[in-house]
């Protein structure tokens, strides 16, 4: 994409986010949805394929183009991205790096357009950070498809979604990530069960649930790339991606809340006097303004090299490690300026207080970048 057509693309969102999801904030937190309006804009802007090759409909953005716009949108509530999100992440990429033509023409074209909602089924009660442990299981039929059951967790975007990719074991627990495919589920198939919206935290809005599958029968041409074994490396593709994602997401989200901190304390007086005229709240409004720039740096080199190719795994994990561990500590520094009214519900730093917190979980935790990084080194050392 030209340059100039890419910052068209950035300014158009940025002023989206600015005139309309913004002030429809309280409403998504109050009714747990986008509002079709917003939904249907956001569409039309081409959000819900932003990331998908522009032979199926999408803006191909490359990764540096990416984390801008998911900078921009980070700075409203994230059930916004979230609407979009699988589709152009960690869904939308199992179908664009190892999917078939067939599956690629079936399904890139309904997810770019916003017509349909892909939904990455992963998690399981007991295979969280660690895939290679997840227990669902696709079983061989007689005609040569699959017969899928298992359980799957705080599924994102459960409730709408139109197909699944659905990781499931097609070898022996024994053997490990090896065993592991991954599989185009149609959300209207016999046997599968989405059950009720999960009551979270917070990022109301962007809705999870279970998800039951219950001896659901799909042909072979369900099985993403025609090829067992592979889910595991489709996951932590998909994954590297989503974590360089979620990191700019939360330089967006921190910078929102500065914006709001900075406000408050150059309005709120005590005795007076403007608080932010006191040193020890200039303190944490200049920290928080440090580690959100040294974020923003940070993704965007990282964005860098995945485009080049010269770092697609410790680089992705060290900016989702630092940047939501960042955005958490802003988070807290913007309540503690807004004293007690931080903690009222009706104050804006207090709902993302609560949306903040998640991003040191999903998409893997904090402690599991921790864990890829290190190995890394130590793969490097040897």
């Amino acid at each position: 994409m030209e340059s100039e057509e890419f910052a068209e693309i950035l300014a158009a969102v940025r002023r989206f986010v600015d005139k309309e999801v913004i002030p429809a904030e309280d409403e998504i937190e109050e009714t747990d949805r986008i509002p079709d309006r917003i939904r249907e804009a956001a569409a039309e802007m081409g959000l819900f394929g932003y990331a998908l090759p522009e032979e199926y409909g999408g803006l191909g953005l490359s990764m540096s183009e990416e984390v801008q716009l998911a900078m921009a949108v980070g700075r409203t509530t994230p059930a916004f991205r979230s609407m979009f999100g699988t589709n152009n992440g960690i869904a939308g990429q199992v179908l664009v790096n190892f999917g078939t033509e067939d599956q690629q023409q079936r399904y890139l074209p309904g997810l770019a357009s916003g017509e349909l909602i892909g939904s990455f089924a992963l998690t399981e009660a007991d295979a969280g950070s660690d895939p290679s442990g997840l227990r669902t299981k696709a079983v061989r039929t007689e005609d040569g498809g699959f017969r899928i059951t298992g359980e799957k967790r705080f599924i994102t975007n459960a409730p709408q979604a139109d197909v699944f990719m659905v990781f499931a074991r097609t070898g022996e627990v024994a053997d490990g990530a090896k065993g592991i495919s991954v599989f185009a589920v149609d959300a209207d198939l016999p046997g599968v069960t989405v059950g009720r919206p999960d009551t979270k935290m917070g990022q109301r809005g962007a809705q999870t649930a279970v998800i039951h599958f219950d001896d659901v029968v799909v042909g072979a041409e369900a099985l993403i790339g025609g090829v067992e074994g592979e889910g595991f490396a489709a996951a932590m593709r998909s994954l590297a991606k989503g974590r360089l994602h979620i990191s700019a997401l939360c330089v967006g989200l921190a910078e929102r809340l500065i914006e709001e901190m900075v406000s408050h304390a150059a309005t709120q007086t005590q005795g007076g006097i403007p608080i932010g005229q006191f040193q020890l709240v200039q303190a944490m409004l200049a920290d928080s303004r440090t580690e959100a720039y040294a974020g923003r740096a940070m993704v965007i080199e990282a964005a860098r090299s995945y485009d080049d190719g010269t770092d697609q795994r410790t680089a992705p994990s060290c900016a989702k490690l630092f940047c939501s561990e960042m955005v958490d500590r802003v988070a807290d520094r913007a309540v503690q300026v807004h004293g007690g009214m931080g903690y009222m519900r009706e104050t804006t730093v207090e709902r993302f207080y609560r949306d903040a917190r998640l991003f040191r979980l999903y998409e893997g935790t904090s402690e599991i970048q921790r864990t890829i990084i290190a190995k890394q080194m130590l793969r490097e050392a040897r």
